[in-house]
């Protein structure tokens, strides 16, 4: 010892210093090697990590609107890209001349058709009271020839006399069916007429329906995230007009590593922030899990490490204020179930 204390005094300052850090990494390096092992023997396995945190894009629910059962120019357009409409919002009108005057036509049509109810119906009266006079007529001209045959039986008239009995009676018979013909071709001229005037109406329903459709509405509250046509040009069913984002109705678009989805359940609470609004905590639920893996989407990045397969899931988000926007990077907190839960 006193040998190799003496070597080392004779060393240089340089060469000692060189000695002593050469220790120190040997000794770092075996501690390092040793602390796993003496960790678990002291503490037990080392806690899995009790959150996630997962990072997307907001998304949100998109309806394309365009006109439909018309085909006109765009006379009215007033919005453009990202503004924000409320529900009921007038978005675009198309030229409505055209479907103004086929309803004109068709009401007059149905004015027609009501005066030719008033007509028939005054024709069915008329032929009824017909009928009912010759009823009247009938029955006395069947009561005088029933005279006639007593009086011919006594001897008091002429076998000519009785003959004209009969045939008045006869006559008269066949006026009360002539007439009860005619009173049902009045009767069916009501049913005719009736049902022209309901279809009168439906022609103007119909036009009142197509005449409604020249108006674009919002459906719902949203931002006007696309706008694919200009003052001009010619709407038609399936020419989209606008993209209505549903701001009401956002969701996280995330992914969660293969190792941690038995730890996520539906239903289960997260805590949203973005680079947007920093501090800000937004709250919202799982409300979708995939059921089928996915390779890890080259777009997405997580805080854990990635893994080869992942599972999309989607958390809805409360979005009150509609900060929350298509297309903005978010990241999601989950609070992770113990395993086996």
């Amino acid at each position: 010892m006193a040998a190799a204390w003496r070597k080392l005094n004779g060393m240089t300052r340089r060469a000692r210093f060189g000695m002593a850090a050469l220790i120190v990494l040997v000794a770092a390096a075996a501690l390092s090697l040793l602390w796993t092992p003496a960790r678990r023997f002291l503490f037990g396995p080392a806690a899995k990590p009790r959150q996630i945190v997962v990072s997307g894009n907001i998304e949100a629910h998109q309806s394309v609107l365009s006109f439909t059962e018309i085909q006109a120019p765009i006379v009215y357009l007033p919005f453009d890209e990202g503004k924000f409409v409320r529900k009921g919002t007038v978005l675009a009108r198309a030229d409505d001349r055209f479907y103004l005057k086929q309803l004109n036509i068709d009401l007059a049509s149905l004015q027609v058709a009501r005066k030719q109810i008033a007509v028939d119906r005054s024709s069915l009266a008329a032929a009824r009271n017909t009928v009912l006079n010759d009823r009247l007529d009938l029955s006395e001209k069947r009561r005088e020839y029933v005279r006639a045959g007593g009086q011919l039986k006594a001897g008091a008239i002429s076998r000519q006399d009785y003959d004209r009995a009969f045939t008045a009676a006869a006559q008269s018979d066949a006026a009360l069916a002539r007439d009860r013909a005619q009173e049902k071709v009045a009767l069916n001229n009501v049913g005719l007429a009736m049902a022209n005037l309901k279809a009168a109406r439906a022609r103007v329903g119909l036009d009142q329906v197509t005449l409604s459709h020249t108006i674009l509405c919002a459906p719902f509250s949203g931002v006007l995230a696309v706008r694919e046509a200009e003052l001009g040009e010619l709407a038609a069913p399936g020419v989209a007009i606008f993209t209505l984002d549903d701001l009401d109705h956002v969701w996280l678009r995330a992914y969660v590593n293969e190792t941690d989805l038995g730890r996520v359940r539906l239903g289960e609470e997260a805590t949203v922030t973005t680079d947007t609004y920093p501090g800000k905590l937004y709250h919202g639920r799982i409300g979708f899990i995939s059921s089928q893996a996915e390779f890890t989407p080259k777009t997405v990045q997580t805080h854990a490490e990635r893994v080869t397969l992942v599972y999309r899931i989607r958390i809805d988000i409360y979005n009150p204020t509609h900060e929350l926007l298509p297309g903005m990077p978010a990241d999601a907190a989950i609070a992770l179930l113990p395993p086996g839960k």
